[in-house]
């Protein structure tokens, strides 16, 4: 049985519209008109034991809803969720033993007692075991490097410590399925290599399933084989990332060194966006064939070398959220569905 199961998943909320110029106070307090809106609709999918999955997407688009959602911190409008054969809403508790989660910058933490109070804590309300407590607490410090600072106020710790130590409070009970929204955002580039080894670690070694929402496109190429792009509360694609780069049309690039001085600022109809010396840099448009363009090249001009360079999934994304681009393939699956490789 998948571990996460996600079916028809829908979340509506009632909200109260105001018409333009009801911003004074007496406006406020006079009942007005709600309409329902809807910011997940019929969101299925399925995750498998041993899988990083990225849940990618605009503000807005319905991520962290439904990470709520999967967490038991939001009842669903329709739609089910499994999580461990629990119903996250209805089963709490005992969904509650077998999920993690960290939520950006809110800390599950004590505020005023040091850190590794708080993992002893935890320990207690999940009845975890001495013995595996230490040992996992020792595992937890070799990866994430704690101990120089779990013994200070949480209050005290930069927030690169404070989600390191997060982290290992979300884990201290030994989840299978661990639900991460934002974890690294605000991190420095060391501790954000710290975190993407920790996470390879509990995904390839310790065989758990991880749910991952992220900004941080370098997360998503370095951590996650396979993504969910969710616009609009909807499933837009369903697939590993090869698979994204080539269902999108977007501009790519292409580095030539000429063999004389002379300005290419035009070549093959591509934009001159850097030059340094003999070395020119062109940005082109998604319908022009690299192929072509490096044979017209070669052909008219004396080069010593020519490289393509594809969009950055950065690039590649922001095209996609602009609407600019289209996803080729369908998306909609059935939860016991696998995507496409």
């Amino acid at each position: 049985m998948h571990p996460v199961i996600v079916t028809d998943l829908t979340k509506s909320f009632r909200v109260r519209v105001r018409a333009s110029g009801e911003n004074s106070l007496l406006h406020r307090l006079r009942p007005g008109r709600h309409e329902k809106r809807t910011v997940v609709q019929e969101v299925s999918f399925t995750a498998e034991r041993g899988e990083l999955l990225g849940l990618l997407g605009p503000n807005g688009a319905g991520k962290s809803t439904t990470i709520k959602m999967m967490a038991g911190i939001l009842q669903p409008s329709a739609g089910t969720v499994l999580i461990n054969g629990f119903v996250p809403s209805e089963q709490r508790i005992a969904c509650a033993a077998t999920i993690g989660a960290v939520f950006g910058q809110r800390t599950q933490l004590w505020w005023d007692l040091p850190a590794l109070d708080s993992f002893t804590i935890l320990r207690d309300i999940y009845g975890v075991p001495d013995r595996s407590f230490q040992l996992r607490l020792g595992e937890f410090d070799e990866l994430l490097g704690l101990s120089s600072f779990w013994h200070r106020p949480v209050r005290t710790l930069s927030l690169g410590q404070r989600v390191r130590c997060d982290l290992a409070a979300a884990l201290i009970h030994d989840p299978s399925v661990i639900f991460l929204d934002e974890p690294t955002i605000g991190m420095d580039v060391v501790v954000k290599d710290l975190v993407r080894v920790f996470l390879r670690y509990i995904v390839e070694e310790l065989r758990r399933t991880v749910l991952l929402t992220t900004h941080d496109m370098s997360d998503v190429e370095q951590l996650c084989e396979r993504v969910l792009m969710i616009d609009r509360g909807r499933i837009s694609f369903d697939g590993n990332l090869s698979l994204l780069r080539s269902s999108v049309k977007c501009p790519w690039g292409m580095t030539v060194m000429f063999s004389d001085d002379d300005d290419h600022a035009s070549l093959g109809g591509g934009t001159l966006v850097e030059r340094h010396g003999r070395k020119h840099t062109f940005r082109f448009s998604p319908d022009r064939d690299p192929q072509q363009v490096m044979r017209e090249i070669t052909a008219h001009h004396r080069v010593e070398s020519v490289s393509l360079e594809e969009a950055g999934l950065e690039e590649l994304m922001r095209e996609i959220y602009r609407g600019n681009s289209d996803i080729a393939l369908p998306a909609a699956r059935g939860a016991g569905e696998r995507p496409g490789e």
